[in-house]
């Protein structure tokens, strides 16, 4: 699958495809979104929101949510507000999200399964890595979207004013925006 993947990159490149969608690094709406890597939401948040190449900073991954105050997500939410101009944060959950309820014993369980040793997981237990809570699922969108909208607008390295944070749940099938 890799290799077709590599094979159209060329022929797109080639074609100059890539010239209707250059613009700069700095979001055209001055806006960040943090969502979810599900796969329904790759076109259909965008076109669902009425956003185009360049004109937000889209910050994916799984459950859409921040667990931890300095993980590459906040940091990347402190990049687009100090460096490329971003005033407002929207934190977008999702319906039937694959995080939710996903339990971390299972989650070991599939990695023992797959081949990862019992020592290497006892290993990140010995660093001091939680791996219980660092991979536990979240109950509810709702709350775990309010709880990463709290974590972000009341960050200390945020500026205590000037940035707009809002919580919000995508129907991953109508595309419809819900606000918390």
């Amino acid at each position: 699958m890799i290799q077709e993947i590599k094979e159209y990159n060329r022929k797109f490149v080639e074609d100059r495809g890539y010239e209707r969608f250059a613009t700069s690094k700095y979001p055209d709406k001055k806006i960040a979104i943090v969502t979810c890597m599900d796969t329904r939401l790759v076109e259909l948040l965008p076109a669902a929101l009425g956003i185009k190449n360049g004109d937000v900073k889209v910050i994916k991954n799984a459950g859409g949510t921040i667990t931890n105050p300095f993980d590459s997500t906040m940091r990347s939410l402190l990049v687009a507000v100090y460096e490329l101009g971003v005033n407002e944060i929207m934190v977008i959950g999702h319906t039937e999200c694959g995080v939710q309820g996903m339990d971390a014993n299972e989650m070991l369980h599939a990695m023992k399964e797959r081949g990862v040793s019992e020592e290497h997981i006892t290993l990140m237990e010995h660093c001091g890595i939680n791996l219980r809570e660092w991979l536990h699922g979240f109950e509810e969108t709702e709350s775990a979207v309010h709880e990463t909208v709290d974590l972000i607008a009341h960050h200390p390295l945020m500026p205590p004013e000037g940035v707009n944070v809002q919580g919000f749940v995508m129907d991953s099938y109508t595309g419809e925006l819900r606000t918390l």
